[in-house]
């Protein structure tokens, strides 16, 4: 049986320190999405190709640990749980490992072969790590919080935690570097996601009948996984926006470097605008998604995220892409509160057809998926750069540069979100048939959810 504080799921101190792993993720891994190409790219002058190659090979093996590790927790049985274990004793090497991303040894630097072969080690520990923790951590949400009430309520405060460390990861890094250097930016993130993790734990728990449920053989699961037709809609969705999601970041120092022309401290004018709007907008959607319903609640917020992106198309000014960006936190807010709301609903739908409870399934195979779009990332980036003169051992760029990083800060993004959207449109899990699938698990249960 898990770790319990308080008298009951849900309770606010216990639901606060859970709350708090979305510090950690997002704090390493928007570190890591946001900051690793412009440091092994652009700093230590790791070639594109090589660079392309490398993110390419980790995305394949992301999409081999993911859905493992899932099914790997589901049929995990100890007196103190499924999750919790993977929890408890993968924090420390994964934050170590974080550590390590932003110590690249001189002797490593001097030669482009032994560069990318530390970037790729680094790459493929510290996500093999992230998966462990993160994802046991993450399906410990759907089965304490069982109603979409405490579902938006929760993940409203996951996303305002993990807003605060994405603002720490993204807009406080280019500071915390001028003062620290890369090393020291790195144990300073380190030693706060560790903290932050290892807190978590004292609100996590985990419900004794889910825990002594015997999950489906590895062959079955994946089969019911990827016949669900509302987890494949959701997937193909959540694909094209965390493609953006990947893509924006990773770009925009890039953008504001070599198209507007600001200083490495002025990213984080730029980018504060985003959290400091997004902050408060998880709140606003929490309550607009008890209103509407979690599926047209996401085609508004991916509506909205995606027009936010326009302006990059002709901004051309520290004051101009601040407000963009400021109008940029409100579809993000959205999009993040409801990814987990929608996936804690295709759980609950699962559980009613298989009879078993499957969140490590369900989230390592959205996983398994949403690595693709790292990959695709570093693709889209190098073809597009590359093809319009990119080099980083020049002082100063051509001009068909700047065309080319409006292109990833408005085209690409734009049409991923159209296919987004399509696929939200045939999500059937909404009205009727959502009331359904409580109904059928309150039954099973025999108790309120």
């Amino acid at each position: 049986m898990g770790l319990r504080i308080g008298s009951r799921y849900g309770a606010p101190s216990g639901t606060f320190l859970y709350c708090l792993g979305s510090f950690t993720a997002a704090l390493l891994g928007q570190a890591f999405n946001s900051w690793a190409q412009l440091y092994y790219v652009d700093i230590l002058k790791l070639p594109l190709v090589l660079y392309g190659t490398g993110m390419t090979i980790y995305g394949i093996w992301n999409a081999i640990n993911d859905p493992l590790a899932g099914q790997w927790s589901d049929r995990t049985r100890t007196r103190w749980g499924r999750r919790i274990p993977f929890i408890l004793f993968g924090t420390v090497p994964f934050c170590v490992i974080f550590v390590l991303v932003w110590t690249v040894p001189q002797s490593v630097q001097a030669s482009a072969n032994s560069l990318f072969a530390y970037f790729l080690a680094m790459a493929f520990l510290f996500d093999g790590l992230f998966t462990v923790v993160v994802l046991n951590w993450t399906a410990l949400f759907p089965e304490m919080y069982p109603s979409l009430g405490e579902r938006s309520s929760v993940s409203a405060t996951k996303q305002a935690l993990g807003i605060v460390g994405m603002i720490v990861g993204m807009a406080l890094a280019p500071a915390v570097r001028d003062q620290l250097g890369w090393t020291g930016m790195g144990i300073i993130f380190g030693a706060l996601g560790l903290a932050a993790m290892f807190l978590s734990l004292l609100g996590s728990k985990e419900r004794p009948e889910f825990s002594n449920e015997q999950g489906l053989p590895i062959a079955e699961a994946f089969k019911y996984t990827f016949v669900n037709k509302s987890f494949l809609t959701f997937v193909i969705m959540n694909l094209f926006v965390q493609f953006t999601f990947v893509l924006l970041p990773a770009t925009l120092p890039f953008f504001c470097k070599y198209v507007l022309g600001l200083s490495d401290a002025q990213n984080t004018l730029v980018l504060a605008p985003i959290f400091l709007v997004a902050l408060p907008m998880v709140w606003v959607w929490g309550r607009i998604t008890n209103r509407l319903g979690p599926r047209r609640t996401s085609l508004l917020a991916v509506a909205v995220l995606a027009l936010a992106l326009v302006p990059f198309a002709f901004v051309n000014s520290l004051a101009t892409v601040m407000i963009t960006t400021a109008f940029t936190g409100v579809g993000l807010a959205g999009v993040l509160v409801l990814v987990d709301v929608l996936i804690a609903d295709i759980i609950d739908e699962d559980e009613v057809n298989t009879g078993a409870r499957r969140e490590g399934a369900y989230f390592g195979a959205n996983a398994f998926i949403m690595r693709f779009s790292v990959s695709l990332e570093a693709i889209a980036f190098s073809v597009v750069m590359g093809t319009h003169g990119y080099n980083p051992t020049l002082l100063v760029q051509p001009a068909t540069v700047a065309l080319g990083l409006r292109l990833l800060m408005t085209v690409i993004p734009l049409v991923s979100l159209a296919l987004a959207m399509i696929a939200l449109y045939y999500y059937p899990i909404d009205g009727q048939r959502r009331a359904r699938i409580a109904a059928a698990l309150n039954q099973r249960r025999g108790d309120a959810s």
